[in-house]
């Protein structure tokens, strides 16, 4: 269907509370017993990415629903969040899908940051992260490695690292260091400094450092879907190395590069949607084998 066609960003669906938060609503398209969840980067919503739309129709056609969630750091509200926050709320959803909808279970699908909280979510080791079949990450950069191509960003680490060391973590940074949303000194530094939380996925990380960060994740099956032409990735990068690297950490993850994708794959949508659906047929749970049990 050509981009100009009117119901390109229209989905029907099911509108549900997971949460007792007011952002903690989610959107399931399709009404299946096998769910892929969505977790989207930063400042992203519902509807986040161009393969959204068609994705769920592909997954329709397999019997699996789309799930898209709001977590409270969706939108604006990531620079007062955090990884182990979003891991709380994620929990949250998968317990409400297996409980009141019956989930047989769920893989889960990250987008940018979002592959951060699919990491540290199944490093939590939870009861309902047994649930998560197979993951699949998105365009898996580095906060840390772009934002360090911005001329602010050496002096606002050194600030933040400051505010944490005088207990002020959850204090606000000044406006200039993330204009576009209200970001905590912990959050600042968690993006941005080396070795921070939700510094996973960097090109100057030692194997053994990745290894740190993503070794868990040989506990499930996972792809990682890379953009050869991702504009956040500095251009000194060699994505092709850093890919498989990002691979072998996670001990021997499905690798599948897209040759010119950008970022979010709005310019390669069918490849996008043909190498996940391709994935959850093949790793995503296969009926009743009890994941709990």
């Amino acid at each position: 269907m050509p981009p100009t066609s009117q119901h390109t960003h229209r989905l029907s669906g099911m509108l549900f509370k997971y949460g007792t938060k007011p952002a903690q609503v989610a959107f399931r398209t399709g009404d299946f017993k096998q769910q892929v969840i969505f977790i989207g980067g930063l400042t992203d919503g519902l509807l986040a990415t161009e393969y959204l739309q068609p994705l769920s129709m592909a997954l329709e056609v397999e019997k699996w629903s789309l799930v898209q969630p709001l977590l409270s750091s969706s939108y604006s509200g990531y620079g007062t969040s955090s990884l182990k926050q979003d891991a709380l709320e994620l929990d949250q959803l998968i317990s409400y899908l297996i409980n009141k909808e019956g989930s047989e279970g769920v893989v889960l699908l990250g987008h940018s940051t979002g592959c951060q909280d699919i990491v540290h979510y199944m490093r939590s080791n939870t009861a309902c992260s047994k649930a998560a079949r197979a993951a699949i990450l998105q365009a898996p950069v580095s906060d840390r490695e772009y934002r360090a191509t911005l001329p602010e960003t050496a002096d606002m680490i050194d600030l933040a690292a400051s505010m944490i060391k005088e207990d002020r973590a959850m204090d606000l940074m000044p406006r200039e260091a993330n204009p576009d949303a209200p970001i905590t000194a912990y959050r600042y530094y968690s993006l941005c400094a080396y070795m921070g939380d939700d510094d996973m996925f960097s090109s100057d990380l030692s194997d053994d450092q990745l290894r740190l960060k993503l070794g868990h994740m040989s506990n499930t099956p996972c792809q990682v879907i890379f953009s050869m032409g991702d504009e956040y990735v500095p251009e000194y990068v060699d994505k092709r190395s850093l890919v498989q690297r990002l691979c072998n950490a996670m001990g021997g993850a499905e690798k599948v590069e897209i040759e010119w994708g950008n970022h979010s794959l709005s310019n390669r949508v069918l490849e996008a949607v043909e190498a996940i659906v391709d994935f959850v047929k093949r790793e995503g749970p296969k009926g009743w084998d009890d994941p709990w049990h």
